[in-house]
């Protein structure tokens, strides 16, 4: 093992953007290029970690260099590697803003770096020249803005194929729907070791959206306001969320609607119904495990999940966001734009790229605003006067996204579906298996979903 790849195998375990810590190496691998060898050198790293389980997974790692440690650069800093004249020091290069202008100059100019290909959009105006900043709170990719101009999104963990965030804002580009932000271009890397491998998707830049303001913080601080007024409503106090939410729904709807003009559909058959319902059952037998108190449960959601099996409403598969929340759209004064629609990372690429139905970003949505009418009663888990409030704010703002997502779509998203009900014990699941994990003390949140969503779907209720 050389220095570097000893160096990485040290650092990236402690990265947010790496997704299996805990998990064990039994081997790395690295390769690398140069993208640019001006002031400071930069260079791209394919690392290649293998787990004791024979899993692989590749990462791609962009390092900047200098021959003299940079203190402002001292939180970025990855190692140093001895030559012959003393040591080069290597950073992240994400967070080297000296090293960030380079990426809009190869897209802006098309160009190809050894295996890398950059891919301008056509008619897109790219901000050469500028620096970038990066943004400290992203998960599992790394993100750089450029003034008010454009956002960068790297991604982290590397498979074949387009990534769907890609393909996806491509396609809608060209029905210039008004709740996406342009895509101006991205870039791919080949495989180096089989040319019949499809190139990766490396990154993605689009337009800067100024001036907005995150889904989730507003919902929550017009949570923070209900509990506030003890003796108001939702609906009577002065930050209500409700006419956003219900223009969420719409937002929601025109995007989907988009997505399946420009994109493929299908509809599903029996066996798509069948398949649905075994997978969320094989979901819930494994959660089970890692969260024992989801057994007193069980039997109720095995009869969601069975109704699934059995529903006979009409449902045409398309493509969907995957992972849609309050953390993926942004209020603008003139409306919401949804982000980040290559689904859950976690997922395989081919898994984020499958038709599936409209409703499971509508279960995803509707878990969220549970989440942001919940989350603060965690402190208070005995709160009663608090509890019945945050009900009461789910409720009224979960109907507004659904009446909203009707008006648009003239389809009834909150009515009594099956599919709909199954795709939020499904979602809820999940969150008690993120939460018993992460987060044990917010594990009463999803768990008391799910109490409601089998009590509901035994007496064949809508959604609350």
């Amino acid at each position: 093992m050389n220095a570097l790849t000893g160096l990485l195998r040290e650092w990236m375990p402690s990265q947010r953007w790496f997704g299996s810590k805990g998990r064990e190496w039994a081997g790395v691998t690295e390769e690398s290029f140069f993208l640019d060898r001006s002031h400071p050198v930069l260079s791209i790293h394919r690392v290649t970690v293998t787990y004791s389980d024979g899993a692989t997974e590749t990462y791609l790692v962009p390092l900047s260099w200098r021959d003299h440690p940079a203190e402002e650069l001292s939180a970025a800093l990855v190692g140093t590697v001895p030559h012959e004249n003393g040591e080069n020091y290597a950073y992240d290069a994400m967070r080297d803003r000296e090293a960030t202008a380079t990426w809009l100059t190869h897209l802006a100019e098309a160009a190809t770096v050894g295996p890398m290909r950059f891919v301008p959009g056509e008619g897109a105006e790219i901000p050469a020249g500028l620096p970038g900043d990066v943004l400290s709170a992203e998960q599992s990719n790394t993100s750089l803005v450029y003034g008010q101009e454009a956002i960068l999104k790297l991604f982290r963990r590397l498979e074949p194929g387009l990534n769907p965030d890609v393909e996806v804002h491509s396609a809608l580009r060209r029905t210039g729907n008004p709740h996406i932000a342009p895509l101006l271009g991205h870039a791919e890397i080949d495989h180096d070791r089989d040319a019949d491998t499809p190139p990766a998707t490396v990154l993605m830049l689009q337009r800067f959206v100024p001036n907005a303001s995150d889904g989730w913080r507003l919902a929550t601080a017009s949570v923070r306001d209900l509990y506030a007024e003890g003796d108001l409503h939702a609906d009577e106090v002065g930050g209500d969320f409700a006419a956003d939410s219900e223009r969420l729904g719409a937002a929601t709807a025109s995007v989907h609607a988009d997505m399946a003009q420009v994109l493929p559909t299908e509809e599903a058959d029996r066996d798509w119904f069948n398949t649905v319902a075994r997978q969320m059952t094989e979901r819930l037998d494994a959660a089970i495990e890692v969260v024992p108190q989801l057994a007193e449960h069980a039997d109720g959601l095995r009869a969601v999940y069975a109704a699934v099996a059995e529903n006979p409403e009409p449902v045409v598969r398309q493509r969907v966001h995957g992972d849609l929340h309050l953390g993926q759209v942004l209020r603008t004064a003139t409306g919401w734009i949804v982000l980040d629609f290559e689904g859950e990372p976690a997922r395989p690429l081919a898994a984020r790229r499958e038709l599936d139905s409209p409703m499971r970003d509508v279960a995803g949505m509707l878990r969220s605003f549970d989440y942001a009418a919940r989350h603060m009663l965690v402190e208070q888990p005995g709160d009663q006067q608090r509890a019945y409030r945050a009900q009461e704010w789910a409720e009224r703002n979960r109907s507004a996204f659904c009446a909203g997502y009707a008006a648009a779509s003239g389809m009834d998203a909150c009515g009594n579906s099956p599919l709909l009900r199954a795709f939020e014990a499904d979602k809820a699941v999940y969150e008690c298996v993120y939460e018993a994990r992460n987060r044990p003390h917010w594990l009463m949140i999803p768990l008391q979903s799910l109490s409601r969503l089998t009590a509901a779907g035994q007496r064949g209720e809508p959604r609350t």
